[in-house]
Protein backbone atom coordinates (compact mmCIF):
# COMPACT_ATOMS: atom_id res chain seq x y z
CA UNK A 1 0.00 0.00 0.00
CA UNK A 2 1.62 3.26 -1.01
CA UNK A 3 2.07 6.59 1.28
CA UNK A 4 -1.16 8.38 -0.58
CA UNK A 5 -3.25 5.21 -0.24
CA UNK A 6 -2.37 4.86 3.94
CA UNK A 7 -2.94 8.37 4.12
CA UNK A 8 -6.79 8.32 2.53
CA UNK A 9 -7.19 4.86 4.40
CA UNK A 10 -6.89 6.76 7.62
CA UNK A 11 -8.09 10.19 6.52
CA UNK A 12 -11.56 7.90 5.69
CA UNK A 13 -12.22 6.90 8.62
CA UNK A 14 -12.95 9.83 9.81
CA UNK A 15 -15.70 10.89 7.63
CA UNK A 16 -17.97 9.08 10.05
CA UNK A 17 -20.63 12.11 11.14
CA UNK A 18 -21.39 10.19 14.34
CA UNK A 19 -18.11 10.69 15.53
CA UNK A 20 -18.65 14.87 15.81
CA UNK A 21 -21.98 14.81 16.85
CA UNK A 22 -21.79 17.03 20.48
CA UNK A 23 -17.88 17.45 20.12
CA UNK A 24 -18.45 21.62 20.45
CA UNK A 25 -20.27 21.50 23.48
CA UNK A 26 -18.30 18.31 24.96
CA UNK A 27 -15.31 20.60 23.98
CA UNK A 28 -16.36 23.84 25.69
CA UNK A 29 -16.97 21.68 28.80
CA UNK A 30 -13.35 19.68 28.55
CA UNK A 31 -12.18 23.09 28.89
CA UNK A 32 -13.68 24.64 32.13
CA UNK A 33 -13.16 21.34 33.26
CA UNK A 34 -9.23 21.36 32.46
CA UNK A 35 -8.68 24.66 33.07
CA UNK A 36 -10.65 24.62 37.13
CA UNK A 37 -8.08 21.41 37.44
CA UNK A 38 -5.63 23.46 36.25
CA UNK A 39 -6.55 26.71 38.79
CA UNK A 40 -6.80 24.20 41.69
CA UNK A 41 -3.52 22.55 41.12
CA UNK A 42 -1.98 26.12 41.19
CA UNK A 43 -2.59 26.37 44.68
CA UNK A 44 0.16 24.06 45.71
CA UNK A 45 2.42 25.06 42.93
CA UNK A 46 1.87 28.33 44.26
CA UNK A 47 2.84 27.42 48.15
CA UNK A 48 5.81 25.58 46.21
CA UNK A 49 6.71 29.07 44.90
CA UNK A 50 6.24 30.68 48.19
CA UNK A 51 8.71 28.66 49.95
CA UNK A 52 11.27 29.10 46.68
CA UNK A 53 10.45 32.79 47.04
CA UNK A 54 11.69 32.48 50.23
CA UNK A 55 14.57 30.34 50.08
CA UNK A 56 15.87 32.49 46.71
CA UNK A 57 15.65 35.80 49.14
CA UNK A 58 12.51 37.03 46.87
CA UNK A 59 13.72 35.73 43.35
CA UNK A 60 11.72 33.01 43.52
CA UNK A 61 8.51 35.17 43.52
CA UNK A 62 9.01 36.41 39.88
CA UNK A 63 7.85 32.43 38.79
CA UNK A 64 4.28 34.00 40.35
CA UNK A 65 3.87 35.80 36.74
CA UNK A 66 4.71 32.41 34.94
CA UNK A 67 2.75 30.17 37.68
CA UNK A 68 -0.43 29.15 35.55
CA UNK A 69 1.72 28.32 32.31
CA UNK A 70 4.20 26.34 35.02
CA UNK A 71 1.33 24.03 35.54
CA UNK A 72 -0.54 23.67 32.79
CA UNK A 73 1.97 22.84 30.65
CA UNK A 74 3.03 19.91 32.36
CA UNK A 75 -0.88 19.08 32.57
CA UNK A 76 -1.68 18.87 29.01
CA UNK A 77 1.92 17.76 27.73
CA UNK A 78 1.66 14.98 29.74
CA UNK A 79 -2.16 14.22 29.99
CA UNK A 80 -2.63 15.05 26.04
CA UNK A 81 0.32 13.69 24.67
CA UNK A 82 -0.17 10.15 26.56
CA UNK A 83 -1.90 6.94 26.08
CA UNK A 84 -5.36 8.45 26.46
CA UNK A 85 -5.00 11.36 24.28
CA UNK A 86 -7.69 13.25 25.85
CA UNK A 87 -6.88 15.66 29.17
CA UNK A 88 -8.83 14.54 32.13
CA UNK A 89 -11.74 17.17 31.12
CA UNK A 90 -11.57 15.59 27.49
CA UNK A 91 -12.13 12.03 29.10
CA UNK A 92 -15.27 12.94 31.92
CA UNK A 93 -16.64 14.11 28.64
CA UNK A 94 -16.37 11.54 26.40
CA UNK A 95 -13.87 12.73 23.60
CA UNK A 96 -10.06 12.74 22.64
CA UNK A 97 -7.90 14.26 20.09
CA UNK A 98 -6.62 12.18 17.09
CA UNK A 99 -4.25 13.07 14.18
CA UNK A 100 -5.40 12.40 10.78
CA UNK A 101 -2.17 10.75 9.69
CA UNK A 102 -2.86 8.17 12.05
CA UNK A 103 0.38 9.84 14.18
CA UNK A 104 0.27 9.66 18.19
CA UNK A 105 0.07 12.86 19.99
CA UNK A 106 2.87 13.06 21.52
CA UNK A 107 4.28 15.49 24.71
CA UNK A 108 5.61 18.13 22.43
CA UNK A 109 2.89 17.96 19.80
CA UNK A 110 0.16 18.34 22.77
CA UNK A 111 1.99 21.58 23.52
CA UNK A 112 2.08 22.97 20.24
CA UNK A 113 -1.61 22.18 19.71
CA UNK A 114 -1.83 24.08 23.21
CA UNK A 115 0.05 27.23 22.39
CA UNK A 116 -1.60 27.63 18.75
CA UNK A 117 -4.64 27.26 20.85
CA UNK A 118 -3.93 30.08 23.49
CA UNK A 119 -2.25 32.35 20.69
CA UNK A 120 -6.08 32.10 18.88
CA UNK A 121 -7.78 32.55 21.87
CA UNK A 122 -5.69 35.50 22.49
CA UNK A 123 -6.31 37.01 19.36
CA UNK A 124 -10.33 35.63 18.90
CA UNK A 125 -11.12 35.17 22.34
CA UNK A 126 -14.18 33.15 22.18
CA UNK A 127 -14.75 33.53 18.32
CA UNK A 128 -12.44 30.53 18.01
CA UNK A 129 -15.24 28.25 18.11
CA UNK A 130 -17.05 29.81 15.60
CA UNK A 131 -14.66 28.41 12.83
CA UNK A 132 -16.28 24.38 14.20
CA UNK A 133 -19.37 25.51 12.50
CA UNK A 134 -17.98 26.18 8.99
CA UNK A 135 -14.29 23.88 9.09
CA UNK A 136 -14.81 19.95 8.15
CA UNK A 137 -15.12 18.03 11.36
CA UNK A 138 -15.93 20.29 13.10
CA UNK A 139 -12.22 21.81 13.69
CA UNK A 140 -11.08 24.99 15.01
CA UNK A 141 -8.31 26.92 13.49
CA UNK A 142 -5.55 25.15 15.49
CA UNK A 143 -6.90 21.55 14.80
CA UNK A 144 -7.07 22.33 10.87
CA UNK A 145 -3.55 24.30 10.71
CA UNK A 146 -2.22 20.42 12.59
CA UNK A 147 -4.38 18.08 11.42
CA UNK A 148 -6.26 17.23 14.25
CA UNK A 149 -9.77 16.34 14.98
CA UNK A 150 -11.65 15.77 17.69
CA UNK A 151 -13.55 13.01 18.18
CA UNK A 152 -16.14 11.04 20.18
CA UNK A 153 -14.64 8.42 21.90
CA UNK A 154 -18.40 6.29 22.17
CA UNK A 155 -17.99 5.99 18.75
CA UNK A 156 -15.84 3.48 16.89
Amino acid sequence: MSQAETTYAVTDMYENPALYDGVRTRRVLAFFIDYSLILLLCIPAAIVVFVLGLLTLGLGFFLYGALFFLVAIPYIGLSLGGRGQATPGMRMTGIRLERLDGGRIDFLFALVHSVLFWAANAILTPLILLATLFLDRKQTVHDRLLGTVVVRTDIS
